[in-house]
């Protein structure tokens, strides 16, 4: 008699607990994909995928500010990320906030420099 007992108590509790899980409103808050913006014109994995691709030329440009320059891609890429996509997303990959900040100026100076051009290929 007690296990029959616990058994119709559990089976009513799985039952009670199913049906307030399924009168709950769905959250009809933004997508995943709206969230990451992949329909947008601009898409910020594109962005991150272009910046890890120009690691390199931002390594060369903190070490030799002087004759290096980032490459109008790797420009857009800071510029998308930082601007429309992920603000910190910079600092995340290890860069300070103010080399991010250093990035971020210079990219927004060669936007308006008609003198900028890409760094030399390498011989």
């Amino acid at each position: 008699m007690a296990y029959s007992l616990k058994f119709l108590l559990t089976i009513f509790l799985a039952y009670s607990m199913a049906s307030e899980l399924m009168a709950r409103p769905l959250d009809s808050g933004p997508t995943l994909r709206a969230r990451l913006q992949l329909d947008s014109e601009f898409s910020c994995w594109d962005a991150l995928f272009e910046l890890q691709s120009c690691t390199g030329e931002v390594i060369m440009f903190f070490l030799n500010r002087e004759t290096t320059h980032l490459g109008k891609s790797c420009c857009q890429a800071i510029h998308i990320i930082e601007h429309q996509c992920w603000p910190s997303m910079l600092t995340s990959l290890g860069f300070t906030p103010q080399e991010g900040n250093i990035l971020l100026g210079y990219c927004d100076a060669s936007d308006h420099d008609p003198n900028h051009s890409a760094p030399p290929c390498p011989e």
